[in-house]
């Protein structure tokens, strides 16, 4: 199984957003600390994500970065990705490491201890745990969790934890005391003047 990076970069393909310009921003910086997880709108076809996952496949592999697909795991599948993140309402966990196998990294989301536990016992080998601050990037979104309920997750498992949700370089440090392994983010790169500076304040709050 690949290193886990602790960076996680999640695909903006919301109207007027140019993920592939952000990614080529983020690589040089983040190299192998990099995850890129591809996402792209409900409305997506797999045709548009199987485009979309299989440039950021190519991008990613010279700079030793890993690429994974959320929820469509057949695309991850065709365009030969590191593995696959599932949401509350994919495919459960046991079910998407059956499709990917045993050797492909396998994200799950969770927000409490009781869930956390059973995806990581079914064979994820991280959690992305959120929202922990408020964010627009997605709507529907439960109540954020902020520190206190990541800490109450990792607390609770031997993966790595993956705080997600409204993250921001100055948010990153008071993760990582609750235990947070990295961080994903959408905005904080895809909405960023400047990502690859907003890389490096990232990485830099990671490692301090």
């Amino acid at each position: 199984m690949p290193s886990l990076g602790r960076l996680h970069l999640i695909t903006d393909t919301r109207p007027g957003r140019d993920p592939l310009a952000v990614l080529r921003a983020a690589l040089p910086v983040a190299r192998a600390e990099l995850v890129v997880q591809v996402r792209v709108e409900d409305d997506a076809t797999d045709r548009q994500a199987y485009d979309l996952a299989r440039r950021v496949v190519a991008l990613c592999r010279p700079y030793g970065a890993t690429c994974l697909v959320n929820d469509r795991l057949h695309v991850a599948l065709a365009v030969d990705a590191a593995g696959g993140h599932v949401g509350a309402e994919d495919l459960p966990v046991r079910a998407a490491r059956r499709v990917l196998g045993s050797a492909a990294v396998l994200g799950a989301t969770a927000r409490e201890p009781g869930s956390a536990a059973e995806a990581a016992a079914a064979g994820a080998s991280y959690l992305g745990v959120g929202p922990c601050h408020p964010t627009g990037t997605k709507s529907g979104l439960p109540a954020p969790i902020g520190p206190a309920g990541v800490r109450a997750v990792a607390s609770a498992v031997d993966v790595p934890v993956i705080a997600i949700g409204g993250v921001t370089a100055p948010s990153v440090p008071a993760l990582r005391a609750a235990g947070a392994y990295g961080v994903a983010v959408v905005g904080a790169l895809s909405g960023a003047a400047d990502p690859a500076r907003a890389t490096a304040e990232l990485l830099g709050a990671l490692t301090c």
